[in-house]
C-alpha cells in the first residue's frame, strides 16, 4: 500500500516537472530564421519546451551553435527530411501537447496557451489550429475556417502549425517519411487526412496563432508552383486512402483543374482520349506535364 502511495506521488510529481507543451523546429539550413522564430522565449519553464532539430544543414551552423550556447535543445541528424525530423523531435519531447513550427515562421505565445486550455478542457480534440499573418513578401490575413472533412480531402488548408495531442501521434504514428519520394512539405496534409479518416476532432481557434513567411524562393513556394508534383501527391494520397478519397476526391479535384485553364484542360482531355500516342509522345519528350 505504501508503495503504490509512493509510486503515485512519484508519478505526480513528474507531471509537476514536465512540460506540458513541446515545441518541435526542424531546421535545415534555416539558422538565420531562428532568431525571428524563437523571440520572446526561453529555452524551457513550465509550460513549454523547445526542440530545434537540425536536419543535416550544410550552413548556418553559426547560428545552430549559438542558440545551443543559450541551452536551447538541438538534435542533430543527418539529412532525411521534414517529416522524418518532425517525428525526432516528437521522439524526444516530454509534453503532452505538441505544438509544430517551421523554422521560418514565429508562434505567438497566447496560441500556445489558448490552445493547450483547449486540448486539456477536451479529451475529445486531437488538433488546435488558427488563422495566421502573412509576412515577408505578402501580407494579410490567412482566415483558415473551421474544420471541413471534404475541404480537407480536396486541398491542405490547415498549416502544419498546430498543436496536437501527442498520444495521437502514438496512436496512428509519426509523419510519413515516404511522402519526402514526392517532395518534402505536403506531409502535414496527409497527417490531417490520417487523423481526421480516424475519427478524432480538430478545433478552430479564430485569431492569429502565428506569422506565416511567405518568399518566393522557399520550398514551400516552388511547391505550390509545381502542378506535376501536385498530381503525384494527389495519386498518392489516393492510393494510400482508396476507401475514404474516392469518385467525390477525384471529381473535386478535376472541377479545381478545371476552372482556372477551360480550354487547355479540354485540349488535354482530347489528346489523352482521341490522340493518346501523340500525347504520350510529348508527355516522354516533357513537354507536357502528366495527369488531368
Amino acid at each position: 500500500m505504501a508503495t503504490t502511495k509512493i509510486s503515485d506521488i512519484f508519478v505526480q510529481l513528474n507531471n509537476i516537472l514536465l512540460p506540458k507543451v513541446s515545441i518541435i523546429i526542424p531546421c535545415y539550413n534555416q539558422g538565420h530564421y531562428l532568431q525571428d522564430a524563437l523571440s520572446g522565449f526561453v529555452p524551457e519553464n513550465d509550460e513549454y519546451e523547445i526542440i530545434i532539430i537540425n536536419d543535416g544543414s550544410t550552413h548556418s551552423i553559426d547560428e545552430l551553435n549559438h542558440f545551443r550556447s543559450k541551452g536551447f535543445t538541438i538534435i542533430d541528424q543527418a539529412n532525411a527530411g521534414l517529416a522524418s525530423a518532425r517525428n525526432t523531435g516528437i521522439s524526444h519531447s516530454r509534453g503532452q501537447f505538441i505544438m509544430l513550427l517551421d523554422a521560418d515562421n514565429r508562434v505567438e505565445p497566447v496560441f500556445i496557451q489558448a490552445a493547450s486550455k483547449i486540448l486539456e478542457s477536451n479529451t475529445h480534440i486531437a488538433v488546435v489550429y488558427s488563422d495566421a499573418e502573412y509576412f515577408g513578401s505578402k501580407s494579410g490575413r490567412w482566415k483558415v475556417g473551421e474544420f471541413n472533412l471534404q475541404k480537407l480531402m480536396i486541398e491542405n488548408y490547415i498549416d502544419a502549425c498546430a498543436m496536437v495531442r501527442k498520444s495521437v501521434f502514438k496512436e496512428l504514428g509519426g509523419y510519413d517519411t515516404e511522402m519526402k519520394n514526392i517532395r518534402s512539405g505536403w506531409e502535414d496534409w496527409e497527417m490531417w487526412l490520417r487523423i481526421s479518416f480516424a475519427g478524432k476532432a480538430f478545433s478552430y481557434w479564430p485569431r492569429v496563432g502565428f506569422h506565416y513567411r511567405v518568399n518566393e524562393s522557399s520550398m514551400i513556394s516552388d511547391i505550390n508552383n509545381s502542378y506535376e508534383v501536385r498530381n503525384n501527391l494527389t495519386t498518392y494520397l489516393h492510393n494510400k486512402y482508396p476507401a475514404k478519397l474516392g469518385h467525390q476526391f477525384i471529381t473535386e479535384f478535376v472541377v479545381r483543374r478545371f476552372k482556372p485553364h477551360p480550354f487547355k484542360f479540354i485540349i488535354k482531355l482530347g489528346m489523352i482520349s482521341w490522340f493518346n500516342k501523340k500525347y504520350l509522345q510529348l508527355l516522354n519528350k516533357n513537354k507536357i506535364m502528366k495527369g488531368i
